[in-house]
């Protein structure tokens, strides 16, 4: 069992950076890789960025590739998502999500946990 607790989000002109922090309880947090997600139209949750159970391997959305950078630290149990250079676009609430497998996906149907979401406003 992983319990996700997301923070960090908030409202932010163009242009901004906020860090989004995802707090994970449960010993078998570094069994699990990791992703972000947000909502957007005509989808559920779209998929923001992932990162693998070791840390080796991420991967992310077109929208976010160059500006969002995924870490985690597993000592920590902890995930975060750095997002710079942020867009009214990227406004949406994110959500933290656990996968019991070593590699991400950026289909959220296979995640098995989730946060209950930070709100990122961003305005131009």
């Amino acid at each position: 069992q992983v319990q996700l607790v997301e923070s960090g989000g908030g409202s932010v002109q163009a242009g901004d950076s906020l860090r989004l922090s995802c707090a994970a309880s449960g010993r078998t947090f570094s069994n699990h890789a990791l992703g972000w997600f947000r909502p957007a139209p005509g989808k559920e949750r779209e998929f923001v960025a992932t990162i693998s159970m070791s840390g080796g391997s991420t991967d992310y959305a077109d929208s976010v590739k160059g500006r969002f950078i995924i870490s985690r630290d597993n000592a920590k149990n902890t995930v975060s998502l750095q997002t710079n250079n942020l867009k009214p676009e990227d406004t949406a609430v994110y959500f933290c999500a656990a996968r019991a497998a070593p590699l991400g996906s950026s289909n959220s149907h296979l995640y098995n946990y989730w946060g209950q979401g930070t709100k990122v406003t961003v305005s131009s």
